[in-house]
């Protein structure tokens, strides 16, 4: 027996916005330089993948990535600041939740471990 537990952000309307998917849809795009690549290597439609970010951008409040058009080499995508700074903060959270779950597990459940 083991905890586990998943861990999400909920907009104003309680709607579900941002969690492990969005997460690494934001991971792959800081590796790839694109949101159709991203979305690609994590199979994923790109219509998916837009709406993703559209959703989490408006109930955030700002822009995630900067796009690109075209050019030479194509066009291509990076997160913003404000979205590097919100992944760390995610990434803070999950871990700190994470650890409080083990704790209290441990605490409720010891003699069963």
């Amino acid at each position: 027996m083991y905890p586990m537990i998943k861990l999400y952000l909920m907009d104003d309307d309680h709607a579900r916005f941002f969690g492990e998917g969005p997460y690494q849809l934001l991971k792959a795009i800081e590796k790839a330089g694109s949101l159709r690549s991203a979305a690609l290597s994590m199979k994923m439609a790109y219509s998916k993948a837009t709406f993703i970010m559209k959703h989490a951008e408006s109930a955030l409040g700002f822009l995630l990535t900067t796009k690109s058009i075209g050019g030479k080499g194509g066009g291509g995508s990076v997160l913003t600041p404000k979205a590097k700074e919100f992944l760390l903060k995610y990434e803070q959270y999950k871990t700190a939740c994470l650890q409080a779950n083990q704790q209290i597990y441990h605490e409720i459940f010891s003699e069963q471990s």
